[in-house]
């Protein structure tokens, strides 16, 4: 699919954007790879890793609609990465957040449709399922956008659709690191901000497959959500200190307790496919024929049951303490 074709990824010097780099190069031969972001010390040493030919480096912020426009020319596909993620962050600073995750992802789209690419994948998160927080909020605010984006786009324009999913495993800023960094220092009891915490929990490499699959199945309009596993704060503190010795700190702001990636407001729209689910849009665009039961894999889905919510804490599948272990570890790889 991405076989001589130019690909762009927003915030792409992140650990997204460097796996799904990583990964693309190893499957296929694009034509060309765009690094779009605002950091010059992140895109110079991502150049010491990807120095390929097809690989375009290319400072600019989602915030700017014109810088957009002129790094889209002649783009095939769209990920858009880049975001401000950290919940406490956001709830200081919401003007911020605001500008980058609304403003700029309309911004994506806007410059999308200028250029007439084929496919935007806009990745999103669970928290913007029921959000509590702003972060939440605005990713919300930013899957609204690139959904309806398929009717402004019109019929013979760009299709976009969102993947939503959990905390990602060794992921920048995450809890992983976080904690590493804290027993390094010689701390002997982590911190824990609530002891009934619980979240979705997927590796890099995952996201990524199930990013370049969605770009397969899309037809514009779907929040697709991974099936992946709930993890319990306290088997993450024992998988990686040996020990269940914490201290607790409180929840921080805006933060749940739980996450939800469907919630039950969603079920009479939602899908099950074998390893996904498919939030389908709740308004009705220009084709009106569209059949999300079949995606462009032939892929068949069925409704959801009535009040069906996929909920962190409800979720069958755990990992156990062994498994986050064996995770834990290889994100050191």
């Amino acid at each position: 699919m991405f076989n001589n074709k130019s690909i762009l990824i927003t915030g792409g010097t992140g650990s997204f954007g460097n796996r799904f780099v990583s990964y693309i190069l190893k499957n296929y031969n694009p034509r060309k790879i765009i690094i779009y972001s605002r950091d010059e010390l992140k895109q110079f040493e991502m150049q010491q890793v990807f120095d390929e030919k097809c690989m375009r480096y290319f400072i600019g912020d989602v915030r700017d609609k014109d810088r957009m426009i002129s790094a889209m020319r002649d783009v095939d596909y769209v990920v858009h990465a880049a975001a401000l993620k950290q919940v406490p962050a956001a709830e200081y600073n919401p003007n911020e957040c605001i500008k980058t995750n609304i403003y700029g992802a309309q911004n994506v789209i806007d410059a999308a449709i200028a250029t007439n690419v084929s496919r935007v994948i806009a990745l999103s998160t669970d928290k913007a399922a029921n959000p509590v927080n702003l972060y939440g909020a605005t990713k919300l605010a930013s899957d609204k956008l690139f959904v309806a984006a398929n009717n402004i786009s019109g019929a013979t324009g760009p299709r976009f659709s969102v993947v939503r999913y959990g905390n990602v495993v060794g992921s920048r800023g995450s809890v992983v690191p976080f904690y590493r960094s804290l027993l390094d220092q010689g701390k002997r009891k982590l911190p824990v901000t609530h002891a009934e915490m619980t979240r979705f929990w997927i590796t890099l490499d995952e996201g990524v497959e199930f990013v370049v699959k969605n770009f397969q199945r899309m037809q514009g309009g779907e929040i697709f959500v991974p099936k992946i596993p709930s993890i319990r704060i306290l088997d993450l503190v024992e998988s990686i200190s040996g020990t269940r010795e914490y201290d607790v700190v409180g929840i921080r702001p805006g933060e749940k307790l739980h996450e939800v990636m469907v919630p039950e407001e969603m079920a009479h729209h939602s899908l099950e496919f074998q390893d996904h689910y498919v939030i389908t849009p709740a308004i009705t665009f220009f084709d009106k024929t569209v059949n999300y039961a079949k995606n462009k894999l032939d892929e068949i889905g069925k409704p959801v049951a009535d009040k069906f919510e996929y909920h962190s804490g409800t979720n069958p599948h755990f990992l156990s303490v062994q498994e986050l272990k064996t995770l834990d570890n290889e994100t050191l790889l």
